[in-house]
């Protein structure tokens, strides 16, 4: 029902700048229609890693991995396995959303989604580089520490 008010929203919209300037409205039309057309491939690619993601993993896994009985264990799982995958925040929101779904703990998500943001155990040789060794190794253990209390607090809070 929400989706159709938004559509009907929508066409009364295209309908009232139609009838008010059709050069503007025309113009807005064809600037959708190469934004749509430019973000379409990543929207294709979101859908196929998602499907690819849960095909390969079984409700079964993911529930005992990172379910609500997996406990802190699987907040933690669910925060290392985060650190270490670098997987872009666009396809990451969704498939945390089908975890969800799937039954996964609101903990272990918020783990995931954060360190995924925060943490980035692939690129430290990177940012060892850029910024020093003992900084990196700082700023990245705090980042997953703070991961875990945003994991608890949101568990807490979303309860």
């Amino acid at each position: 029902m929400f989706i159709a008010v938004i559509w009907g929203v929508a066409g009364l919209g295209l309908v009232l700048s139609w009838a008010k300037n059709r050069g503007n409205t025309r113009k807005a039309l064809q600037f959708f229609r190469r934004a749509f057309l430019s973000l379409a491939p990543s929207i294709v690619a979101i859908i196929w890693t998602i499907g690819f993601i849960l095909t390969f993993l079984p409700s079964e896994f993911v529930l005992g991995a990172i379910g609500r009985n997996a406990g802190i264990m699987g907040v933690v799982i669910a925060a290392v396995f985060g650190s270490i995958v670098l997987i872009p925040a666009f396809i990451a929101f969704p498939l945390a959303a089908s975890f969800l779904r799937q039954g996964a703990d609101v903990r272990a998500i918020a783990a995931f989604v954060t360190t995924l943001v925060m943490v980035g155990a692939l690129t430290v040789p990177l940012e060892m580089k850029f910024f020093g060794r003992r900084f990196t190794l700082l700023r990245n253990s705090i980042s997953f520490v703070m991961a875990l209390v945003i994991a608890f607090v949101m568990g807490e809070v979303l309860r």
